[in-house]
Parts: structure tokens; sequence; C-alpha cells
């Protein structure tokens, strides 16, 4: 986190008052002490403040979301009180207030500072004059949606959606849940706000309003460091030398020095001294033998410690900035696939080509100001744990805090990050809009650039196809076209320069022709669990086999960014939110936790599956064994392809509430059966079984390392019940970066039948197969043996068991590994942590409450 010197002073003791909008009196309210305030959360905003304070029930809980509606209707007065910081004669002061979400005005003693209205930039206010000994700060949060007309672009894109997907959604309240959905969050296109703020199909309507990031004072006696920039700009072949390019970029224009030092973590230290003007001045140090940064799959994560000193002519320290940074080269290969079609869409790290085993991050509650850094800590850390290398911050979201960015750098995990555009057209040619995108993008590209884990900036998310999905072109015109291929590229250009640009989510080239398909860029595929939305593909026996996740195997896309199922959430997360009397399945209660439409879209996909559950903890255990099979088998294909295929993003990797949804850790931060299914197939070297074109079973090693992995495979043809077993053992060799055909065999013949593949030394995890849907599989009986011990369960299976699982009844726990199968005979040791492992109780599939 980058650190300055000149002081500053955060402000925190705010308290909140709501009223009608319109008549609320800043000088009435300044010294209001009719004890109707709230303390106030900082950073935050007003309904957790609200909770904090005992004044409205959870929002999460049961059928609560729309009880606190009210809140929205009201505008809220956020006030604090501070005395004078010490300061040298003419010295600035200036108040600044890093995240206001979203419609704000200030005064401060009395007078008006301004208004803003963007959640993505800061606003920021020059102080001193008004300054007394005690000072009083008052920011006024209007009803973002109040007096808020509909844009024309939005009108336009709202009456082209309904007729273009009217005849793709024909089941019952697609189109109305859709209205609903979309009838407030284009009215707000005009207005910089989080797009998922007025609900979405994984989460509530229940819009942030208030402070949602830190408000502090700056004291800057002098000339200050307003932006740095460092970062390695060209590294050899044999990583023995680089070029790391430091920037310095300053408040004034007046001539100055800088002296920059590069603190390496084995202690080396590296400095330069940098003549500035025009507010602006760099340098190249060359620095041999760097210690590089990589992903955690590949090495370290080393930082470098950055200081920076600014001097005015006379020598004099004016201003001082620390940081941490990550040394890496990191490009975007787009070249033409030489052995496939199309062009490649890969990342190149330090010269190693990645395949970006990953998931798409949302905010990690509805609450944006209120997640602490211990929580961002712990989700990168699980995602890291689960073997993914890359978070996708998705475009409807927000700009994550620092200590997400933070916690990615040192954790090893990749960031591509969209700019905050989703699933609608934005009036681009309004310039009072242009003007407030072009500071936000500088603002937000300042601040990131110099993070290691930044792997990419993309435009939007789903901008680009939903206008396409309207029967309208690319061209330019008032739809977002001045944002995405003006506006952001040339702030990532001039204030970057480094890190990759690309116009949207999914974008290929040449446009329109591949923005949706397969043979350039990156694409969403929602056949599975949508079906065919933009429009038939064949005939299907039944809607559950139109949504099937076997369609992932037809996808030849080159990077794909989305894909995934639903699944419910821990059995114990459930009763965590919603009362025991309402707990049921498709209960009232139950759907409103699950915001995609139709409700029984999941059964239809179960129904061929798994068969229909008919109790809550069935419909717990089936849909996340079907999400963790269709996760498992998606990842395991697009292993197989690369380099033809070189990233695989799930949607999505985290909850915003506690809700019914794609995610693959619930909101409490609990994994699904589906987190433990990936973890196994995004190890850096992983072997998968697949059906080969001429019927045969295939076998297949996938190896992310640097290095040639040459491994003994045993491969094994059985049955359940352990009567027949056919076993041999295969070396199996693959290149860096490579995935390559080791093993074949005849097909699997009947629902009796697996094939297994397993590491005789644990160099990989274990891989299955089975001939047939997971409701066919004749199992046969089988039990589980389970003996707690030190720091974990040993786990022996008695038959084939399919699914065990360790029950997670809190949050906190932390399990080696989970939802895995057992042979008859087979034995596991899970790790436990966070709970007595003799309290956790082990089942498999079939046999839940």
């Amino acid at each position: 986190m980058t650190t300055s010197t000149h002081a500053t002073h955060p402000l925190a003791d705010f308290d909140i008052y709501g009223c009608a909008p319109g008549t609320g009196d800043p000088a009435a309210l300044a010294t209001d002490t009719t004890g109707e305030w709230t303390p106030a959360l900082v950073p935050g905003g007003v309904r957790d403040s609200l909770l904090a304070a005992g004044k409205i029930d959870h929002p999460f809980y049961g059928a609560n979301e729309h009880a606190s509606d009210w809140v929205n209707e009201q505008e809220w007065w956020y006030r604090t009180t501070f005395p004078a910081p010490e300061r040298a004669d003419g010295a600035r002061v200036r108040l600044v207030c890093l995240g206001l979400d979203t419609i704000a005005d200030l005064w401060l003693n009395g007078q008006a500072l301004g208004h803003h209205e963007n959640q993505f930039c800061p606003a920021v206010f020059d102080i001193a004059d008004l300054l007394t000994d005690s000072n009083t700060l008052l920011v006024r949060f209007t009803p973002p949606m109040l007096n808020r007309d509909m844009p024309a672009a939005a009108l336009r894109m709202m009456a082209a959606m309904a007729q273009a997907f009217a005849a793709l959604m024909p089941e019952p309240g697609s189109l109305e849940e859709m209205g609903g959905h979309m009838s407030l969050f284009p009215r707000a296109t005009s207005l910089r706000k989080a797009a998922f703020s007025w609900g979405w199909d994984f989460g509530p309507n229940l819009p942030n309003i208030g402070i949602w990031r830190p408000v502090e004072l700056s004291v800057e006696p002098g000339p200050v460091i307003a932006g740095h920039h460092v970062a390695l700009t060209a590294l050899t072949n044999d990583h023995g030398r680089a070029e790391v390019l430091v920037k310095v970029e300053t408040d004034t224009t007046g001539p100055l020095k800088a002296r920059a030092t590069l603190t390496a973590p084995s202690g080396r230290i590296h400095t330069a001294d940098i003549d500035i003007a025009d507010g602006t001045g760099q340098t190249t140090l060359a620095i041999d033998e760097p210690e590089l940064w990589w992903t955690h799959d590949l090495g370290g994560q080393p930082l470098y410690d950055v200081h920076i000193d600014l001097l005015a002519p006379d020598g004099t320290k004016t201003d001082t900035v620390t940081d941490r940074i990550g040394l890496r080269l990191l490009t975007l290969d787009r070249s033409p696939d030489i052995d496939g079609e199309g062009n490649y869409f890969r990342f190149i790290l330090n010269h190693v080509p990645l395949f970006c085993r990953g998931a798409n991050w949302l905010p990690a509650s509805v609450f944006t100001g209120a997640t602490s850094p211990e929580t961002y800590a712990a989700r990168v850390r699980q995602a890291r744990d689960g073997n993914l290398i890359m978070l996708r911050v998705w475009g409807g979201g927000v700009y994550e805090q620092d200590a997400f960015y933070g916690a990615c750098d040192e954790q090893g995990v990749l960031v591509w990050q969209d700019f905050m555009f989703a699933c609608t057209d934005y009036p681009s040619a309004d310039p009072a809009l242009q003007n407030e995108v072009a500071r936000e993008a500088e603002y937000q590209v300042r601040r990131l650039r110099n993070r290691a884990c930044l792997a990419l900036w993309s435009g939007n998310n789903e901008v680009q196809v939903m206008h396409l999905a309207t029967g309208q072109g690319l061209e330019e015109g008032d739809w977002g076209w001045h944002f995405f291929y003006q506006i952001l590229p040339a702030a990532v250009e001039r204030w970057d320069g480094l890190t990759p640009f690309w116009p949207g989510s999914p974008y290929g080239e040449p446009a329109p022709q591949e923005v949706f398909g397969m043979l350039d860029g990156d694409r969403h595929t929602w056949e599975v669990w949508h079906g065919d939305i933009l429009g038939p593909t064949r005939e299907w026996p039944t809607k559950g086999d139109e949504r099937h996740y076997r369609r992932y195997a037809e996808d030849t896309s080159k990077f794909v960014s989305e894909f995934g199922i639903h699944a419910s959430p821990e059995l114990a997360t459930l009763r965590r939110w919603i009362p025991e009397a309402e707990l049921a399945v498709h209960s009232p209660t139950f759907d409103l936790h699950n915001k995609d439409n139709p409700k029984n879209k999941g059964d239809e996909l179960l129904a061929v599956t798994t068969g229909l559950p008919t109790t809550l903890g069935e419909y717990v255990d089936y849909t996340q064994a079907v999400q963790a099979e269709g996760m498992a088998f998606a990842i395991a294909h697009y292993r197989r392809r690369q380099p033809h295929t070189a990233g695989a993003l799930v949607w999505q990797f985290n909850d915003v509430w506690p809700g019914i949804s794609w995610s693959i850790l619930d909101y409490d931060g609990v994994p699904k059966a589906a987190y433990y299914a990936m973890k196994r197939v995004c190890a850096p070297v992983a072997v998968s079984f697949a059906a080969g074109a001429d019927g045969r079973v295939e076998l297949w090693l996938s190896n992310n390392t640097t290095q040639v992995v040459e491994v003994p495979v045993q491969v094994e043809v059985g049955t359940f019940g352990g009567t027949e077993r056919a076993s041999l053992c295969t070396i199996g060799r693959a290149e860096p970066s490579q995935s390559a055909l080791i093993w074949q065999g005849p097909m699997l013949q009947d629902v009796h039948h697996y094939a297994w593949a397993s590491s005789p030394n644990g160099q990989f995890p274990s891989a299955r197969l089975y001939a047939a849907e997971i409701a066919q599989l004749q199992f046969g009986p089988s039990s589980l043996e389970v003996t707690p011990e030190a720091g974990g369960l040993r786990i022996r299976s008695h038959g084939h068991s399919y699914g065990v699982r360790v029950a997670q009844p809190h949050p906190g726990i932390t399990l080696s590994d989970n939802w895995f199968d057992l042979r008859d005979g087979d034995e596991a040791f899970v790790s436990v942590s966070g709970a007595d492992p003799a309290t956790l109780r082990v089942t498999m599939h079939g046999s839940a409450e």
C-alpha cells in the first residue's frame, strides 16, 4: 500500500441522520442535538450503520430484503466535528473523500464545498481558509434515483432488449424478472455507481448509500508526490537482467528532483536520481538478477520496498512516498494460433505462457464499504489454496479496496480488472459524463498501475454483446462507444502504458463477428445453465439437456471468462440466514434468495443428472454435486485444449449475500463442493479423462509449470463393488504450458464401471470417469469408517463412496480436501483447522439430511 509522509489525518467519528428529501437544513443540522443521530460506520454505509446500532433487522435474513426500502427514499446526512490540524503557515490543507456513494453535497463550517456524484473517484477540496479551532463537516446524500430521468440511450436499449429477448425467454416470469432487474439500473447509467446496486441475478436490491471509503485531511506544506509508477519494462530471456521504469509525478510544474530507492527482499539496493520538470520525471534502472514476482503456482512473490523522496531545488525534502512493488513482465499474446484457428488470447508472465485458472470476483458484500482487510486476505487466500491464479473484478461491481489488491500481490493471484460498466447502453455522448468517466479512469489507473497482480484493463462487462443482441452494430454512437474506444484506452495508455487494454468482455476481433465468437478474444459461455439464449441451435430432449454441462465439450473459445452452474450453499449457511419455519426448497423465502429466473431452472438440470431432490438436504447435495461435476468437466476440457484455449474463469467466486447462486464460496466464505473439485482439476499438474472421437476413453496430462513433466500414472478400470479391477502403470509426459494425450482405453461399458487415474507418489490429484449420469450409477452398498486424529480426520471407504464430504457447521473451518470419491478400501486424511475434527459429520452423496 502506498504511504506518504505529508501529514494525513483520518476522519472517522461521523453520525448519520435521515429525513425526507429536501427537508434537511445544513445550518440547523450542524448544531442539532435532538438525539436522532446514529453513530456511522466509516468506511461503510447507512444500512450497515443502522444495523450496527440495532435500528434495522439484518436485510439478508429471511424475507427482510425490502423491509428497509425506506432507507432509499430519504436523504442522509453525515456529520463530524474535528480540530484544525497543526500546519505551517502557507500549508495547503485538503479534504479528501476517497469514496462517496453517490450523490453528495458537502459543507464545512456552514460554507458549501461542492457537489459530487461518482462512487469511483475521490472528492477533494482545498479547505485551509475555512478552518477554525473546531470544525463541523456535513455530507448530504440525496436518493440516487430522485428526479433522475432515463437517458435516451437506455430507453432505446430497453425497448430493443424487450423485443429481442421476448422469443428467447419464454418461461413464465422471465421477462418480468428481467424488467424488474433492468428498470432501475438503466436510469442510473448517467450516474457513476455500482451497477449491481439495484439487484442482479445473484443479489438483492439493496443500494448502498454513504461514505464507503476513508475520509482524511491531507496537510501539505510544500510540493507533494501526486503519483509514481515503478514497473519492469524489459527482461532478458534468461531472467538475468531487467529494466525498471521509475516515474514520479508532482502537483507543481516547478523544477524539482526526486531520489528513488528500490530495496530487494534480499537486501540489494538500487537508487536513481530523477529530474522533474512540468510535473513529471522518469528514469530507467538496470537491475541484474532481478527477484521476480510470479503467480503462486510458478514461484514466489518477492516485493521490493520503494522509497521516493521529493526534493526542492535547495535539497530540502518536501514529501516522501513508500510502496511495495513486485517486478514482473506480463504481456497479452494475441498472435495467430499457429496450430489452430484464429488468434491466441493468452497471458505471458516473465516469458512463461499461462493457462489462467480462475474465477470472477464480486464485491464481498452488498455493503461495499464494510469488508475488512482480514476478509479480503482470507478470500484471496482461499483462491490461492484452491489453485486459482486469476480473479476477474467484474464490471458491475466496484473497483476494489486497496486491501484486495495488496492480498493478490502478496499471494500471487493475477487480477483481470474491468472498468465499472455492465450489460446496457451508456449515454457516452454526454460531455459531462465523458468528463466524469475520464476523471474516474485517470484516478483508478494511477491507483492500480503499480500492482504486480494487475494483468488487464477491460472496458466493461457484456455491453457490446448486449448492444449487438438488440440488432444494433458497434459503430460510433451514444451507447458507450466513446468510453470503450476512446476515453478508457487513452487513459490506460497515458497513465499506465504497460498493462494491456481490452474493449470489453466478451470481445473479439474483427468486431462484431467475433464479439461472441470462438476464434479471437474472450467469451462468456452461457449455453450451459441458461441454454440457447441467443437462439436455438438444435432440438433438445429436455430443457435439462439444453443446459447440461456436457455442452462445454463443444466450446473451442480462446479464453473463457465466464461460465457457471448454480448450487446451494452449505446447509448450515442456509440455516444461519433463513428461519427454520421458512427453510424449504422453493418456499417464498427460499426463492427470494435465488435471484435467477425461472426459479426451477436448476431443477431441470437436476432431473437429467442427479434426479430431483425430495428434501432440503438432498437439494444442497445434488446442486453442489452438479456444479462440482460441471466445473471440473469444463476446466479439464479447456486445459486439454491449451495453448489454443488459455484461460477459464468460473462465474462466480464469491457471493454478495447469502443466496443460491453460481458462487463456489458462499457469502460466509464456506466452500461448496465445486471449490474442492476445481482445486484438484486446477492443480499445476493434473490428469483428466475425456471421451475420444473414436469412442475410446482418453487420459490427458496437463502441465502448467516451467519444466517438462514426466510422471508415472496408475490407471485402473474396475467395478464399484471391487470385484473387477484391471490396472496398469504408464509414464505421462507433457511440455511446459501444454497438455498431452498419455493413454487410451476402451469406453466404459455400463453403470457399474469407473476409470481412475492416480499418482503413485502424490505428484498430482486423482481423477475419475463414470459411464453415466450420477442418478444412473449403481455404486452399490458402501459405508465410511471415520477416525478423528490430531489435526484431522482419517476416512476409509468400504465399498465405492461418491461425494464424500465433511460438514462445515460454521464459517472459518479450513479443510485440506472435501467432496471426493473413494474406491473400495481407499483411505484419505483430511486436515482440519478452525474446528475440533471429532465434532464434524462426514457423509456421502445420497445420505444427506
